[in-house]
């Protein structure tokens, strides 16, 4: 596969799969578009797919070694040949190896808090469109304390506070594991329990990663 260019969608496929499989059938009917990147044809939902990865230099040297070809422990041969030949490996091996096509998609990630504004911004703005329900998926590289997931969705609600046009849900994915965050109500006192957070084994690892390929 040599020459073969990063392609963006594989992240948004993924992003779909583990929708349809934690949150039901309905997720099906998402189809992959621009502004935002998962989209329901009748508009009824409408879902950014980032990512955020925070740029510290334990995290740059870690990637430097993949690059360089280090070995990654492996109890599956196969598994890693397809990671090898894929140019991917998001969510296998531990979260611990990076696939040379999507180096440019971590490396260039903002750090969380920043991709948010963003994100926040845009959808203010009205920069995707007119749907009745927007999400935010973003994937985060580094892992999260259930606190952190906390203030994270309390940062993101106080930010669109005010506007029109906002996000309703908010997906954080890590390696092993999604969040499902409900923005429509966010109490910084009380610190609801609005988010739902679902187990991703290994094999569903796989069984994502190899379904994003197609």
């Amino acid at each position: 596969m040599a020459g073969r260019k990063f392609d963006t969608c594989f992240f948004e496929r993924y992003a779909k799969a583990t929708l349809e499989t934690f949150l039901g059938a309905s997720f099906s009917a998402l189809i992959n578009e621009d502004r935002p990147d998962l989209q329901m044809p009748d508009r009824s939902l409408g879902i950014e797919v980032t990512r955020a990865m925070e740029p510290r230099k334990d995290v740059a040297q870690e990637l430097l070694r993949e690059m360089a070809g280090a070995e990654s422990p492996s109890d599956d041969h196969e598994e890693m040949s397809r990671i090898l030949e894929s140019g991917y490996g998001y969510g296998l091996q531990d979260g611990k190896y990076i696939g040379h096509l999507e180096y440019e998609y971590w490396k260039l990630a903002l750090p969380l808090r920043r991709i948010i504004e963003s994100k926040v911004g845009k959808v203010g703005a009205g920069f995707y469109g007119d749907f009745q329900e927007y999400g935010l998926y973003i994937f985060c590289k580094d892992h999260l304390s259930e606190e952190e997931v906390i203030l994270t969705m309390e940062y993101t609600s106080d930010l669109q506070r005010h506007l029109d046009l906002k996000y309703s849900k908010m997906y954080l994915s890590l390696i092993d594991r999604l969040y499902v965050c409900d923005l429509s109500y966010v109490d910084t006192l009380t610190h609801p329990t609005r988010c739902t957070s679902f187990s991703i084994t290994r094999k569903m690892c796989k069984d994502f990663f190899l379904k994003s390929l197609d």
